[in-house]
């Protein structure tokens, strides 16, 4: 083992160390012993006397050498930098040591966070990909109430996208249904689950179409920022994600111009945007799926017996009426899209879940007459079976306010 190297077997013990001597001494040094109070001249027991001046300062040269080594060690395990000296004293020293799956990957994750507040973890954003693809399923089950549909078309989607070793070209999701269903929800837990950083990380990109692109006459200008942010996007991060809200709003020219980025791959010097992931988020075809969730309601069947053969058919239809800006891009014509994800309307047990969440988010006891009470706010359609929210449930954590005290 070279000389100053901190043993693999100790590094994270160490560097956790290294935490505990720098929050215990909170600026202070190292504490007197009450015997202490007494001895010495005036000098030695003011505030900075020697003795506590020798004792602080060997204290912060035991932290300074602590520390360059737990960076070294850092670096190598989650950096992937710096790692010779720490495979060859692996290799030297066999045995079971304190590994990170021993300790846990949660110390692990807080030093790299504490480490990476400080500045930039590296030069691109590569280093913050988490892909956590458990974790998605797990919180889709838990939060995202009524979507079989969602839930598993994503799930599968990205799991399917993300453990190809070369796909084809990038993953494209549109995700349909009316408002408060659950689309931009879906599309914030998704971007938490793939980077650390979620919705703020640079591989990360959402565009709003009347915020981004508001005014018709400047439609040139806009292809060409959208592309350009695009492709830098691309470059910082070797997987990118970007969302698109409203849009069936987006100018069809908008469409198009992104197009290249979602098409096969032909490797014609062009960058590789195969690993980017394009969500689309819009309120068309929800009419189509309500339709289809009403008649099986009616029919006295359950709401998890609709399957995308049910539904792919009658949304694609309504996608392609000419005034759509998704039939004039040619979009589907081309078959970009991969997925698409219907968002059915929410009924009145879900959104009495979304209440309970809501309480529950900002810590606040409820009880199911307080959820009820939430839930009777809402506006239920159609008229005569008052069956579904007609706002889903996107106003639902503003309604519990009036139930603080």
């Amino acid at each position: 083992m070279g000389q100053g190297r901190l043993p693999a077997r100790l590094g994270l013990a160490c560097c956790l160390l290294l935490l505990l001597l720098l929050g215990g001494s909170g600026g202070q040094g190292v504490p007197r012993r009450p015997w202490e109070e007494e001895q010495g001249s005036a000098a030695e027991r003011g505030p900075w006397g020697r003795a506590r001046y020798e004792a602080v300062k060997k204290h912060l040269g035991a932290v300074g050498a602590l520390s360059k080594q737990c960076w070294q060690y850092l670096a190598c395990k989650v950096w992937q930098e710096g790692c010779e000296g720490e495979k060859e004293e692996e290799e030297s020293s066999p045995g079971p040591g304190w590994s990170l799956p021993l300790v846990g990957q949660d110390y692990l994750e807080i030093l790299s966070a504490w480490y990476c507040s400080f500045g930039k973890c590296c030069k691109t954003g590569d280093c913050r990909i988490v892909n956590n693809i458990t974790g998605l399923e797990a919180d889709l089950n838990k939060q995202l109430h009524g979507q079989h549909l969602a839930k598993e078309i994503v799930v599968q989607a990205v799991q399917g996208f993300l453990q190809s070793p070369q796909p084809q070209k990038a993953l494209v999701l549109s995700f349909h249904g009316w408002s408060g269903t659950g689309k931009n929800f879906v599309a914030r837990m998704l971007a938490s689950h793939l980077y650390r950083d979620g919705l703020k990380s640079k591989c990360v990109r959402v565009f709003i179409s009347l915020f981004h692109f508001p005014h018709h006459k400047y439609m040139d200008s806009y292809k060409a920022q959208l592309k350009k942010q695009i492709s830098e996007t691309v470059q910082l991060c070797k997987q990118s994600l970007f969302i698109f809200d409203e849009a069936e709003k987006l100018h069809f020219s908008l469409l198009d111009a992104i197009k290249p980025f979602m098409a096969r791959y032909d490797n014609k010097g062009q960058a590789d945007y195969r690993r980017s992931i394009f969500l689309f988020l819009s309120n068309l075809g929800g009419n189509a799926i309500n339709e289809v969730a009403l008649d099986f309601w009616r029919a006295g069947r359950a709401r998890e017996e609709i399957s995308m053969e049910f539904l792919e058919q009658r949304l694609q239809l309504e996608l392609q009426e000419p005034a759509e800006n998704y039939a004039r891009s040619h979009l589907l014509e081309e078959n970009l899209i991969d997925f698409f994800v219907p968002f059915l309307p929410l009924e009145y047990p879900h959104v009495k879940l979304c209440a309970r969440d809501a309480f529950l988010a900002r810590g606040l006891p409820y009880t199911e007459a307080a959820l009820d009470e939430v839930a009777r706010m809402m506006v239920f359609v159609p008229k005569e079976e008052k069956l579904f929210s007609a706002q889903g449930c996107k106003s639902v954590s503003q309604r519990i306010n009036y139930f603080l005290p």
